[in-house]
């Protein structure tokens, strides 16, 4: 086996150091299979779906936040589409570099259908540059750096089935810089019943966005914090992100926010605070809210693992600003893995780390008290 091939695979299983029960083996099993994938050399590029032509054979892109405007020959800031002579191409299309089935509280997504599996979609790139990225592997990579394999729409839809998995996921590098990809596996999925989640840094342009949550169900967006110090630590920008959620929110679509909580970066009390009271008046008291434990990597390898008791007490925060469903990841055994009832305090979800224990919720309800839980609870 060649270990880079194996690392491939299994480079999202194992973040933060603590994979899966799911992880190695289906690893291993997907580095044999890789969903029947044969290696890229036929797929053709894929013209982007939101850039406008200027003059001079220059292109704009118009997808994220950063507007690169690109000369023929050049790539954008995510270094994954290219100007060829003044057409704008992924580079990426059909092409991942990691293809892994994990469980959906990976992600995290608590409130959709939980204890079930994703089938997950990843490549090279990422319009971010975070220092404490966990998948650098993959999104600071560039096209040709990593290898990749011919998976088009109709094969990754016809693998979700052939397994029986409900929900296709796009992951562990930013959906944004593969869009065309997203897209067109998005709107094959649907129209064979097959769920659609992301995973994003929710700086996606608004059209693009209003676009791609036509055909999908649910998505978590990693809000870094709120301040200028935790964008510029991933070399990005807060505003275009919280644009993003409310518009998420407000196309009816199943949002979970997810907060990586860095020492020294984003952990002071008081701009917890804030971002919680935003959450709260602008997405809602039922929008859940996981806290997640740093571990040293990438660039910032000489921090400390976020101690616990920060978690703590952020979630404190969090509950004590009125936020109804809040929870503590990467601390596997963590008694706010679980989801609790937000009106009689039961356990409604057990959870240990990303295997859920437990599924007390009854047709959407708490079973006790009959509290209406939000969330998407049947296929």
């Amino acid at each position: 086996m060649k270990r880079r091939d194996f690392l491939l695979c299994t480079v999202a299983a194992c973040v933060a150091g603590m994979g899966s029960r799911f992880s190695l083996a289906r690893a291993f099993d997907l580095w044999r299979s890789r969903v029947d994938a044969p290696r890229s050399s036929s797929t053709p590029l894929k013209e982007g779906m939101f850039y406008t032509k200027l003059e001079r054979k220059k292109v704009q892109c118009t997808t994220c936040f950063r507007n690169c405007v690109v000369a023929p020959g050049e790539r954008g800031f995510c270094r994954v589409r290219e100007n060829v002579n003044g057409t704008y191409y992924s580079l990426v299309y059909a092409r991942p570099s990691a293809i892994q089935i994990d469980p959906i509280e990976k992600e995290p997504q608590h409130h959709m259908l939980p204890g079930t599996e994703i089938l997950c979609f990843g490549t090279a790139g990422c319009n971010f540059q975070c220092r404490h990225c966990q998948n650098w592997h993959l999104s600071q990579a560039s096209p040709g750096e990593l290898d990749t394999y011919d998976v088009p729409p109709h094969s990754a839809v016809s693998a979700a089935i052939e397994r029986n998995i409900p929900t296709i996921s796009f992951t562990y590098n930013e959906p944004t810089v593969f869009y065309e990809y997203v897209h067109d596996v998005a709107v094959r999925a649907k129209e064979k019943g097959i769920n659609i989640l992301w995973h994003s840094n929710g700086a996606m342009n608004p059209e693009p966005l209003k676009a791609m949550l036509k055909y999908t169900d649910a998505v978590t967006v990693d809000l870094k914090g709120f301040t200028r110090k935790a964008y510029d630590n991933s070399s990005a920008e807060l505003e275009p992100v919280l644009a993003t959620l409310k518009t998420i929110k407000g196309q009816g679509k199943w949002l979970e926010v997810v907060n990586l909580v860095i020492p020294t970066v984003n952990d002071e009390p008081e701009n917890i605070k804030r971002m919680c009271e935003w959450i709260k008046e602008n997405l809602g008291v039922e929008t859940p809210l996981h806290f997640s434990r740093f571990f040293p990597s990438y660039k910032l390898t000489k921090l400390s693992a976020t101690p616990v008791s920060t978690l703590e007490q952020a979630r404190k925060i969090a509950t004590g600003t009125g936020l109804h469903y809040v929870t503590i990841g990467n601390v596997p055994g963590h008694q706010y893995n679980s989801t609790f009832c937000p009106k009689c305090g039961a356990r409604l979800i057990h959870r240990t780390h990303f295997q859920v224990i437990k599924n007390h919720i009854v047709n959407g309800r708490c079973p006790g008290c009959k509290q209406k839980i939000p969330g998407i609870w049947t296929t």
